[in-house]
């Protein structure tokens, strides 16, 4: 799994309500406390703070990486998400990956 570090790019997985971010709202990470908590800030356009959030790892996705320069491809994203499931969840997920998978191979002989 990609482990977040000082001003990665991350993704909310989830609202948070009580900052008025949105599902899928980016911020930067700026302050690391361990290795599970961070603090994120949300930023505007304009580049005026949105809101300062202390977010454990569950929280979020890594997007974009400062040390590289690059986005965090889109395969590494999946399995950041996937590695935070439960295991139940996980099964599901490489069954449907799978049936997906079968499903393309069918289309492309036909």
């Amino acid at each position: 799994m990609t482990k977040p570090e000082l001003y990665d790019v991350v993704e909310l997985l989830y609202p948070m309500e009580g900052e008025n971010l949105p599902a899928g709202a980016e911020g930067t990470i700026v302050l690391e406390f361990n290795e599970h908590a961070f603090e994120v800030e949300f930023m505007n356009e304009a580049g005026e703070t949105l809101a300062l959030c202390t977010l454990t790892r569950n929280q979020f996705l890594v997007v974009w990486q400062a040390a590289t320069g690059e986005a965090v491809p889109l395969a590494e994203q999946v399995a950041q998400l996937v590695a935070l499931l439960p295991q139940e969840a996980r099964t599901e997920v490489m069954d449907f990956a799978r049936f997906l998978s079968v499903r393309q191979a069918q289309h492309m002989v036909a």
